[in-house]
This record gives C-alpha cells, sequence and structure tokens, in this order.
C-alpha cells in the first residue's frame, strides 16, 4: 500500500482514470498467500474521523492513543500528517494480528479504500473533476481473483459513504489556499489544529472547561449533542478551524471579545493543547 493521503494526489497516475461505474476485478481475503502484506511498512495517513473511530474502538482516550499509536511529521507545506506508528522492529501495522486487523470494522480510510487510489485536483478547472484509479503492486495477489465490480459499489461496500461524508469539512481545511503560500502557523495556532483535528477529548474538555463556549454562537441543542457525541464535537471543531485560522464564516461570535483577551487569537488553545 503507498503513502496514502486521502483528497490530494500530487499528480495524476499513468494508468486508466476511473469513474463510478468503472469495473475492476479484486479481493482481499486470508486464503491469499498474500494477505496481510500490505499491512506491513507502509506509511498510513489518518485523517480525523479516523482517529476518532479508531480510539473509540480500542476504548481510549485521544491523547492516549496518539501517544501510543501514531507520529506527526511536520512537512515543508505547513501540513501536519498523522501517521500509524509501525512496529519498530517488525515494520508491521500495531494493530495487524495472525487473524488480520483487530480494528477492521473501524480501519482507517486508507486501507477501506485500497486498491482504489482517488486524485483530485487542488484547483480544478471548470468542469474538471476527480477521479479513481487503480493501485497495482507485485506484493499483493488479489487482482482477478473476484467478480468485477463497480467502484461505486466497492465505496458503499467498504463503508467509505460515511467516511467521505464526515471528512468533507477536513477536506476543506485542507484544501485552504493557507497551505499553498507557504505561511507558516504560530506555535498556538499548531497546538490549536493538533487538538482540535485528532485529540478530540482534550478538544472537549477545552471547550466545556474554559470560557471558549461564552464568545460563540452555539444554540443549546447542540451544545448538549457535543458533549457525548465525538461526530458533532469534531464537526464543530471543523468550523472552528476554519474560522480562526482562516477567518472563514463558518461560525458566528455571541458577543465581541476583547481586545487582548487570549480568546480572541488561538492562544487559549494552543496553551490548552500542550
Amino acid at each position: 500500500m503507498p503513502d496514502a493521503t486521502p483528497f490530494l494526489s500530487p499528480a495524476p497516475p499513468a494508468g486508466p482514470r476511473l469513474g463510478p461505474d468503472s469495473e475492476f476485478d479484486f479481493r482481499c481475503g486470508p486464503d491469499l498467500d498474500c494477505f496481510a502484506r500490505c499491512c506491513r511498512d507502509v506509511s498510513i495517513v489518518l485523517t480525523p474521523y479516523d482517529v476518532l473511530r479508531m480510539k473509540r474502538a480500542l476504548h481510549m482516550d485521544s491523547s492516549t492513543f496518539l501517544d501510543t499509536y501514531t507520529v506527526a511529521i511536520d512537512r515543508p507545506n505547513g501540513k501536519f500528517p498523522v501517521f500509524v506508528r509501525m512496529d519498530p522492529e517488525t515494520l508491521q501495522c500495531p494493530f495487524l494480528t495472525g487473524a488480520g486487523c483487530s480494528i477492521y470494522a473501524d480501519r482507517p480510510w486508507a486501507c477501506r479504500m485500497y486498491p482504489l487510489g482517488v486524485a483530485e485536483p487542488r484547483q480544478p478547472a471548470p468542469g474538471q473533476t476527480g477521479f479513481y484509479f487503480l493501485i497495482q503492486e507485485e506484493l499483493c495477489h488479489g487482482h482477478g481473483k473476484a467478480k468485477a465490480c463497480t467502484v461505486r459499489s466497492w465505496l458503499a461496500g467498504q463503508g467509505l459513504e460515511e467516511y467521505e461524508l464526515m471528512e468533507e469539512p477536513f477536506k476543506q481545511l485542507m484544501l485552504n489556499e493557507f497551505w499553498e503560500k507557504g505561511e507558516a502557523l504560530s506555535p498556538e495556532k499548531v497546538g490549536m489544529y493538533f487538538m482540535a483535528s485528532y485529540d478530540l477529548d482534550r478538544f472537549r474538555r477545552f471547550v466545556f472547561q474554559t470560557k471558549f463556549m461564552s464568545y460563540l454562537d452555539v444554540d443549546e441543542a447542540r451544545m448538549d449533542a457535543i458533549r457525548e457525541d465525538d461526530e458533532e464535537l469534531l464537526d464543530l471543531a471543523m468550523e472552528w478551524l476554519r474560522f480562526s485560522l482562516f477567518g472563514e464564516r463558518t461560525m458566528k461570535l455571541r458577543k465581541p471579545v476583547p481586545i487582548g483577551d487570549p480568546r480572541s487569537t488561538a492562544n487559549a488553545a494552543g496553551e490548552t493543547a500542550r
């Protein structure tokens, strides 16, 4: 499996471009001699929704999950992708067992997509759309071993419709033109970005244990929901990041924030994230 990151492909692959109704022939299973080879020595990028699902499946606090199973890399473009931390001796995924993936029902986006990749233009021209492509590697022997299916049916069968819905706000965050300018986030904003994107349990404490919500116009029903619902909290976090990092009108202020108040910038979130 390649370094599979959702949403953005740096260059279109050389193979055929697939649409939702294009067909391909592939299966994966323990009867194949290549079973689980793709779970070793691989870079698996995690989205915020991946982390949400995985930490919940393991009944772990998000901070503990991140410290135990992930590593974040500061890339030159200013983005900070989070990867699954491979075992340093075997180079295999920490969730791999003799029977396969121990968190299969909550496996990451990249694992669900395989052997499909997706490419989307960063700044699409009129009429230009993204497309899918087939990943064919020597280590994988699953091609040509099943009845042909469409891209659409594969995505549905892998549960990717829910992932795409939940990850759309993060996609919009990552597609913001800010990242293309090469500007660096302040340490406070870096802390806020990580906390709100990936460390949801810490973000929930920040939301309810500081004056954070006193400045935002959020109705009571939603407030009640985000106390217990991780998906609702992640949705709020993405809105907050687009609002605070890029000035997008994704949220409304309840009242003006006094000049110099730490909540007028990312400072409060940054302090909580450290």
